[in-house]
């Protein structure tokens, strides 16, 4: 506890009405924010996500202190696991106390989306001086007309590979293609460099590879009239190229959460990875020269494209969201308004790294995304995300699919031979089913 008080940019012009981005130019004519007055005695509790590099978690605290000291608001920051938050957010909307702000994951919101505060005019006063946010942060801050929650960005999950594992394996460049990737898994195995991707209750890691397998191949939760159609011959063939995808993994994999692959590609036992930039840092900032090998000898690419054609990414969305029963909502909102402004976000993601990829094209300016070419593909991946409610409405049932690991579980029962992929399929739609249909 601390105390303290993958494609071209996108394009500006005809796509930003559709993407709803507005020009660089609204930066500089934005209105000035016009919150409230900060209630006298205002104090507010942070509860976050618990911090993978230690020097993003100290730049959040800095800037918190800044706040501070700038408004005289006492400002308490706690932090917990991404898989302890969840059931802590929820206790705390049930019971109508603890936390002022969470800053949880995906759409978890949205499960009491009531019990709220109303941030439209933070989200909208920041995205009219920033140029507007990605389409896929929309999703996960608007409930209707209503934002609910601040995207803080996502924690880029690209592939983290060793280079010279990945020309043992016989290929000179990272495959683009779900086909190319399962021949460099194989030849990975072969080389005895094998890859390790999590099948365990990985908040990040587990949803981030099996979400985007299945959409890769056409699956989907449910169709755009959030049907379930999990059940489908598309989950069936994601599966089945997944099943030979994780005979190449190391032993263990099932049981994997967030942390554990971070610890096998940097004790080298694996050579493949989806994870964020922490591994890489890790590894970079280490004094140990083992460490600063694996930095020397690793790069990052994005996820590969699948039969359907186009980008299926699935992202850890960090969404933050404050409760209505805050006796400071004006404080709450000018911390958040003031977390958000780029100055304070440009010193965050400069001491992590680029461990966030930016909710707002207007942070993608930074120089940490460029200085180093390693930390680039991090930069893009919301462009290339689809949410986790896909293709229907985020709500209380996909959040609720996503926190009871339905997917993950899918697959790793088709990937273990516990059960056929026709039957693993067949009984995660029933599962899904339960939150669909009441």
């Amino acid at each position: 506890m601390s105390n303290i008080t993958r494609r071209d940019l996108l394009k500006i012009g005809s796509t930003a009405a559709a993407a709803g981005l507005l020009p660089a130019r609204a930066i500089a004519a934005a209105p000035a924010w016009s919150g409230g007055a900060i209630e006298p005695g205002a104090q507010i509790r942070v509860l976050r996500w618990k911090q993978f590099l230690q020097s993003e978690f100290d730049s959040f605290v800095a800037n918190t202190n800044k706040f501070v000291e700038q408004t005289g608001v006492k400002v308490r920051v706690d932090a917990e696991s991404w898989e302890d938050l969840r059931p802590k957010a929820a206790v705390a909307a049930n019971v109508g106390a603890g936390p002022d702000i969470i800053m949880g994951t995906l759409d978890d919101p949205f499960k009491f989306a009531d019990k709220l505060i109303d941030v439209t005019d933070v989200a909208d006063y920041l995205g009219a001086k920033y140029g507007g946010w990605y389409p896929i942060a929309q999703r996960y801050g608007k409930k209707g007309d209503r934002w609910i929650a601040l995207p803080q960005g996502a924690t880029g999950g690209a592939l983290n590979y060793r280079i010279s594992a990945v020309r043992a394996a016989g290929f000179e460049t990272f495959p683009k293609d779900t086909a190319g990737f399962l021949k460099l898994c194989q030849g990975l195995k072969a080389a005895g460099k094998p890859p390790g991707f999590a099948l365990g209750h990985g908040t990040g890691d587990a949803n981030g590879w099996t979400q985007w397998c299945l959409w890769a191949h056409g699956g989907k939760v449910v169709d755009e009239n959030s049907n379930v159609v999990l059940d489908s011959p598309e989950t069936v063939a994601a599966l089945e190229y997944a099943k030979q995808l994780a005979e190449t993994f190391i032993e263990g994999v099932l049981s994997w959460q967030d942390p554990s692959n971070n610890k096998a590609f940097l004790a080298d036992q694996i050579s493949l990875t989806l994870n964020g930039i922490s591994i890489y840092t890790v590894a970079k900032t280490s004094k140990d020269p083992a460490l600063q090998a694996i930095a020397a000898d690793m790069d990052h690419a994005n996820m590969p494209i699948g039969p359907v054609g186009h980008p299926t990414e699935q992202q850890n969305i960090l969404n933050t969201y404050a409760y209505a029963y805050s006796k400071y909502p004006n404080a709450v909102k000018e911390y958040l308004r003031f977390m958000w402004e780029k100055e304070q976000v440009d010193a965050w993601e400069t001491a992590s790294n680029g461990y966030i990829a930016p909710p707002l094209p207007a942070w993608n300016d930074n120089p940490v995304w460029t200085a180093d070419p390693k930390v680039t593909p991090f930069r893009d991946v919301l462009k290339f995300a689809q949410d986790n409610g896909y293709a229907g409405a985020l709500g209380a049932a996909s959040a609720a699919v996503m926190g009871d690991f339905v997917v993950v579980d899918m697959f790793a029962s088709a990937c273990t031979g516990d059960q056929t992929p026709q039957a693993a399929a067949a009984q995660a739609a029933e599962r899904a089913k339960r939150y669909y249909q009441g």
